[in-house]
């Protein structure tokens, strides 16, 4: 990794005096430092996304798909070193590391064949006598200038998530990386740069919380797209005042195992639900409700499959948990388990800690007013419970302030169908995990965990606005001779 990284204002690499280290979150050491923007480059940026804001409009879509196509090569020829940056920088492990680049790779592939698809209808307005004659087309048009706040762990999808669908859309836009993982999100940068964008198009800002702040009160961006904590989001949006805003929050991922379940298939999944990512994701499986009468089984099977994964150094291949994001967030959730054990819960395995390290834990018995089962652990930490009625689990899942994706391991057809209609859920996964999602879909929460969704044609409507055109033919008599009596 390069010794230091400018940032991107206006599409151009800048220098700064102001320095932001970054840690390698496996050895603690310095790793790299990038360029600190102060608030006079955000609302320079924020101006010069403005000014790029008919220029982007007026870009062929082709061009806009041969810009995302661009990036989507240059990322697969970078994608070794992309995967070696996001185990710095994020401890990511190294498989997964991989995996998020290939999703990238996916997000703009996907953006480059969405950026030609954006229509509108044609309406029937004669719906009543008045309206004889009249007809209406709607069609998408870019809303202007865009802010977007991304977290660290996942620094280049979710990154992604938000600059392919503006660029498809024809948005300029200023991106506030996560300070703690901003490598990732310059690269991104450095490949953008090499595309023929408008000038000031994009602008690519790591950046203290205080000099962000226009990102989010400024009139002239027209839509915050933040992905991020509930606590912060709901702030951010209270503050935005008139511009759109679009939240991707916590989770707290259910998941319900009926009784007529593959335990082999389930425990597959689970594990990987729990504890990829070292449990850091906003879908990462958390609370698990099994039906009581394979409850003891794979409570047995599930500690047997997690004491067998490789804890530690992120950059070895057999590693599945690495560090946490800062020690900081291990010694959190090492408190949590401690007070959930103290309050009467059964540590089944884990539990154990060093540095930023926290082995994969599995408890039971735990508390609902725990912050262990209330609270988004973010973490390798799940929690399991029995119970005996499918429609009583279905209520425990609700009874969480979030809502973003819940998996309901079933054979049962209305089983599946009653998840699907009563949980209060952006999206039931049947069969798997909740911590599943492919790059496209609909993606995005109710309650605490959020509002709209991403996913590349739906983050492009919400980047989006339809525009209605209103034709009114004339009578024949006036029409057959050009209108003239």
């Amino acid at each position: 990794m390069q010794a230091n990284h400018p940032y991107y204002l206006a599409g151009e690499a800048t220098e700064s005096d102001l320095e932001l280290p970054v840690v390698d979150k496996f050895t603690g050491e310095i790793l790299t430092r990038v360029c600190r923007a102060d608030r006079g480059a955000v609302l320079a940026a924020i101006g010069a996304a403005q000014g790029a804001e008919d220029a982007m409009r007026e870009l062929p879509s082709y061009e806009r798909s041969r810009i995302l196509a661009h990036c989507t090569r240059r990322f697969e020829e970078r994608a070794s070193e992309l995967a070696e940056v996001l185990c710095g920088e994020a401890g990511k492990p190294i498989r997964d590391a991989r995996g998020e680049v290939g999703r990238l790779i996916d997000t703009f592939r996907i953006a480059a064949e969405e950026a030609t698809r954006i229509g509108g209808e044609v309406l029937c307005l004669d719906v009543t006598p008045r309206a004889r004659g009249y007809q209406g087309m709607t069609r998408r048009l870019p809303l202007g200038a865009v802010g977007l706040i991304t977290p660290w762990n996942f620094p280049l999808n979710l990154v992604a998530h938000k600059v392919a669908p503006a660029i498809a859309a024809g948005c300029p836009f200023v991106l506030k990386p996560a300070s703690a993982t901003p490598c990732s999100a310059l690269i991104v940068g450095e490949v953008l740069a090499e595309c023929d964008l408008p000038p000031g198009s994009f602008s690519i800002l790591p950046c203290e919380v205080a000099d962000a702040e226009p990102l989010v009160r400024d009139d002239r961006l027209k839509l915050l797209s933040f992905t991020g904590s509930h606590e912060v989001g709901w702030k951010l949006k209270n503050a935005a005042g008139k511009k759109r805003v679009q939240l991707e929050l916590g989770g707290n991922a259910a998941c319900i195992v009926d009784a007529e379940s593959d335990l082999r298939d389930v425990i597959d999944r689970l594990v990987i639900g729990a504890f990829y990512q070292s449990g850091q994701s906003c879908i990462s499986v958390q609370r698990v409700l099994v039906h009581e009468s394979i409850h003891s089984e794979l409570v047995e099977r599930w500690v047997a499959a997690s004491e067998a994964l490789e804890v530690g150094d992120p950059r070895r291949e057999e590693t599945f948990v690495g560090p946490l994001i800062t020690e900081a967030e291990a010694r959190r959730l090492e408190g949590w388990i401690e007070q959930a054990r103290a309050a009467g819960a059964r540590l089944y395995c884990g539990g154990r800690r060093e540095g930023a390290l926290l082995w994969p834990t599995l408890l039971g018995g735990v508390a609902d007013s725990s912050p262990l089962w209330a609270e988004e652990a973010f973490g390798p930490v799940a929690v399991i419970e029995p119970f005996e009625d499918f429609d009583a689990a279905l209520e425990r899942v609700n009874d969480s302030k979030y809502g973003l994706q819940a998996g309901v391991f079933t054979r049962d057809l209305y089983h599946a169908q009653r998840a699907w209609e009563r949980l209060e859920v952006g999206a039931v996964v049947i069969g798997d995990i909740p911590s599943w999602r492919v790059d496209h879909m609909p993606y995005g929460g109710v309650k605490d965990s959020g509002l709209g969704r991403e996913g590349l044609r739906y983050s492009i409507e919400e980047m989006t606005e339809p525009r209605l055109m209103v034709i009114r033919r004339p009578p024949e008599s006036q029409v057959s001779d050009g209108g003239a009596q």
